[in-house]
């Protein structure tokens, strides 16, 4: 943040909550991940209710990296040359070489007007070799992004390690210099690729070019993840600090799917996931792609719920057809299933569970320290966005909340949030009272 708000529809509000990290639950029984629901007040509307729901893969400290086939994919052009872009990317990429073994295999790909390997495949306790090949890196010419891709998974077929993790890093500020049809073309090869259990993992750097919704894309349909990097500080939280949730993942095409009980709620909205949204029917077409989830990661989704007998933003349905409600299904809020894959299998697994109504808590006060942090993040993207639905809920009560939930801060990513949300606050236009 310098000095300025950014573009309401640049906040990704889903983008914001999972960012953070959350407490590490056990994981128990055969699914590769654990599931944890929360219901309590919503802290700006006591009418309505949040509905966290949380999903944690198996802890990344108990995971055993495979061996890994690692392809940097270097944006070298000319728009890389500043210190935020092209410099910044070699530090962060030195970063993770120390952590690198004998039985990783690491390839360097740059492009700009040309594309050329710096670094063929080479075993990764080299750590002097790599080094000096990263450090070798400049900036100059435009950008040839597609050229640079099928190199890059020409290098990744030729070390392909079967059973161990195959990914392309792309690093770049998202500058790409080709046509429409081209951008088109790209997204089909990766898709294709995905197929042979080649992975792509997209790093945004800079501001300004950087284009997010492509390398999202792009990173999504390569069945990786993507992250901005803007300092050396996030660098190392997402190749070291998250290093197996970045690299491992232990769950492919995760979808979720609730059905909600409308003898308790009346109306109900996802916060953020905007651009996530899945039609109904493929949730059970194994042929749609959805998300992934690496070792240790935690992804939190969190629903506002308006519940039967409360005041709706939206009319009853006149001729809606209303189901026997079975007695014993009368104590549920809703009912959860999450369908995923595991990362080398086409067929996905079903995983399904009741969200109970008794398990609600009457006061936020009640709940989770996470549940009251992740309820102010969220808060806080929808004052970013301008949301109708805060109504008088400032900033200042977003502040209070999200220090009640503070927990013990490993990394300090909290205590800089409410930093953060202090700086909006002097930013924002103040209301007329």
């Amino acid at each position: 943040m310098q000095g300025q708000l950014p573009p309401k529809d640049a906040v990704r509000i889903e983008e914001l909550i999972n960012y953070f990290p959350y407490a590490n639950t056990s994981k128990t029984g055969e699914h590769p991940f654990s599931v944890q629901t929360e219901v309590a007040p919503a802290p700006w509307n006591t009418d309505h209710q949040l509905l966290r729901v949380r999903i944690q893969a198996m802890d990344a400290k108990t995971t055993v990296m495979p061996a890994s086939n690692l392809v940097f994919l270097v944006d070298v052009s000319g728009s890389m040359n500043s210190p935020d872009k092209l410099p910044l990317v070699k530090n962060t990429l030195k970063m993770l070489v120390p952590k690198l073994r004998s039985q990783d295999r690491i390839s360097l790909v740059v492009y700009a007007g040309r594309t050329q390997v710096e670094l063929e495949p080479t075993p990764g306790n080299e750590h002097d070799k790599i080094l000096a090949a990263i450090d070798k890196l400049e900036a100059a010419g435009s950008t040839a992004g597609e050229s640079a891709m099928k190199l890059a998974y020409q290098m990744a077929r030729r070390s392909y390690i079967p059973n161990g993790i195959n990914r392309i890093l792309m690093a770049t500020d998202g500058d790409f210099n080709v046509g429409l049809s081209n951008i088109d073309q790209l997204k089909d090869m990766v898709a294709a690729e995905r197929k042979t259990g080649i992975s792509l993992t997209s790093l945004g750097f800079g501001q300004g070019n950087y284009n997010e919704y492509l390398m999202e894309q792009l990173a999504d349909i390569g069945n990786g993840n993507y992250a901005y990097i803007d300092s050396a500080d996030e660098g190392r939280k997402v190749l070291i600090e998250e290093m197996a949730s970045t690299f491992n993942t232990v769950a492919a095409d995760v979808k979720v799917q609730i059905e909600f009980n409308p003898a308790q709620i009346a109306e109900y909205r996802l916060i953020g996931y905007e651009n996530r949204l899945l039609n109904e029917e493929d949730f059970n077409n194994d042929k749609v792609d959805a998300g992934e989830i690496g070792a240790g990661k935690t992804v939190t989704a969190i629903y506002e719920l308006t519940p039967v007998g409360k005041a709706t933003a939206i009319d009853p349905h006149r001729y809606e057809t209303t189901k026997a409600i079975a007695t014993n299904t009368k104590n549920e809020l809703g009912f959860l299933r999450i369908r995923y894959k595991k990362p080398s299998e086409d067929k996905s697994i079903l995983l399904q569970e009741p969200i109970l109504a008794s398990n609600s808590k009457t006061s936020i006060d009640q709940t989770s320290t996470d549940f009251r942090f992740a309820a102010s993040v969220a808060g806080f993207g929808l004052t970013l966005r301008d949301s109708k639905y805060l109504a008088n809920y400032d900033i200042e009560k977003l502040i209070t909340l999200a220090k009640s939930g503070m927990g013990n801060d490993e990394g300090g990513y909290r205590g800089e949030f409410v930093r953060l949300m202090k700086i909006s606050d002097e930013l924002m236009p103040k209301k007329p009272n």
